[in-house]
């Protein structure tokens, strides 16, 4: 190298260590550029643009060996490249954070892979992966076969996998306070006093005792075939009344000018105009979008039951435009012998091809391809939740919102907004997938005035 490059380089270095780059990190980051200059050797790095840039992280993101935390530092590496140093006018607009968030693999315990019936062999491995708890772990050694009946009566009644990683610790909770030693121990009568410990020495919440107790109900009645008095007595905690976070039309205008990546911008208004939940928004397919009908099929919402939403008509042309490019990203991935993508239940073993098919698609894929954690095929699996969260944190921070803005709360305006716009509470409640209309009556206290509407004596 001659002393421009070297001069380069030097200056390079600095910058990575400017931003905090462990010095044992800084020769990745030092590869990453040279791998990326290599790739484009017939041009000079003031003539690359956004577009070169992204189809270098694009064709990256389609080799399976490379992990998100990876990915994220060649991201990372480029935005140094051609920000700091090259000062590229485009670099500062470009959406580095789009591809940096969407890398995020998902791992074994994500509620999206680790919703599939286990058998016997797997049941009590993949559970402690999931959960990867020492305390649980431990009574699993002590308790196998009690953990392996639990998982299995969880799934055979197809319950989501968050209530199995939420019933699985309780139960460990209560034979640590029963001091069981065998499983002839595990007895319901001290189920009261476990509760109220819960209360009493823990603090916990009414809805925290709730599921403790439904847990060990669910282990004694169902793994145990044990009798528990459905008048248990217990201290319970007091529930209290909790009134939902509701934005109001200005302040939702105002979050989505400020989420600036299409994807999520699109995300939240899907949120907001169809009042999806998160999950349910990340885990569409390209099969569930009808425009013929101008509606959404929301599969295995909470509950695992199904319902049907209107498109909003402002997302009709962003919709297609987002599928047309699902369609490109999943014709190279199959160009490239890749192209599969996780299927719940046995559908990829009564449909061979199935997992390849276009319809079968997440409709918000993520960047990169990534190793499944459990079948160990190459997959491309839906973007991570966590990068809407983020998204609508920030714009809600930016926008400078005082109310606790979270992506349900999005749910909850939508709610709102339609009965302060005159539709009756069935419809509403049919629309947000409640099987119970009280549920839905939280949202009827925009139409109570109550103690709002008191002229209030300092206004006089």
């Amino acid at each position: 190298m001659d002393d421009s490059a070297f001069r380069f380089w030097d200056k390079y270095i600095a910058i990575t260590s400017s931003y905090g780059v462990p010095e044992r990190a800084r020769r990745w980051y030092v590869r990453h550029v040279e791998v990326f200059i290599d790739a484009y050797p017939e041009r000079r790095l003031g003539e690359l643009d956004g577009t070169d840039v992204d189809q270098y992280l694009d064709r990256i993101g389609r080799n399976p060996d490379i992990a998100d935390w990876r990915f994220r530092q060649v991201v990372d590496a480029l935005r140094m490249l051609f920000v700091d140093i090259v000062k590229a006018p485009w670099a500062t607009n470009f959406d580095w954070q789009m591809w940096r968030d969407g890398a995020r693999d998902l791992t074994a315990g994500h509620a999206t892979i680790a919703r599939i019936p286990a058998t016997c062999e797997v049941s009590t491995e993949s559970a402690s992966k999931v959960l990867g708890v020492s305390g649980l772990d431990r009574c699993k050694r002590r308790f196998p076969e009690l953990f392996e009946r639990m998982t299995v009566e969880i799934r055979t009644r197809q319950y989501s996998i968050r209530t199995e990683q939420s019933y699985l610790p309780w139960v460990a909770r209560y034979l640590y306070f029963c001091a069981a030693k065998t499983q002839d121990e595990i007895e319901p009568n001290r189920l009261a006093s476990f509760l109220e410990h819960l209360v009493i020495n823990r603090n916990v919440s009414a809805s925290t005792q709730n599921q403790a107790l439904n847990a060990l109900v669910f282990m004694f009645r169902h793994v145990l075939n044990k009798r528990v008095d459905d008048n248990l007595q217990f201290h319970r905690a007091r529930k209290p009344k909790r009134l939902p976070v509701v934005l109001s039309r200005d302040e939702v205008r105002r979050l989505l000018t400020g989420i600036v990546n299409p994807q999520h911008h699109m995300m939240v208004c899907l949120m907001y105009g169809a009042g999806l939940r998160l999950m349910e928004c990340v885990r569409l397919r390209v099969c569930d979008v009808d425009f013929d009908y101008a509606q959404i099929i929301v599969r295995s919402g909470k509950g695992n039951r199904d319902r049907v939403v209107p498109i909003p008509k402002r997302l009709v042309e962003p919709l297609k435009q987002q599928l047309d490019k699902v369609t490109a990203m999943h014709n190279k991935d199959l160009s490239g012998g890749f192209g599969e993508v996780y299927l719940p239940y046995a559908l990829a073993r009564k449909y061979k091809n199935a997992a390849t098919e276009l319809r079968w698609q997440y409709v918000f894929p993520a960047v990169k391809l990534s190793v499944d954690p459990r079948s160990g095929k190459v997959m491309r699996h839906h973007l991570h939740e966590s990068n809407a969260q983020k998204s609508v944190k920030k714009a809600a921070d930016a926008a400078g919102l005082s109310k606790r803005v979270n992506c349900h709360a999005l749910r909850h305006s939508f709610a709102t907004h339609l009965l302060e716009s005159g539709y009756d509470i069935r419809t509403v409640q049919e629309l947000l997938g409640h099987s119970n209309v009280s549920t839905t009556m939280i949202y009827t206290h925009v139409l109570n005035r109550g103690g709002r509407g008191v002229r209030s004596p300092l206004d006089e």
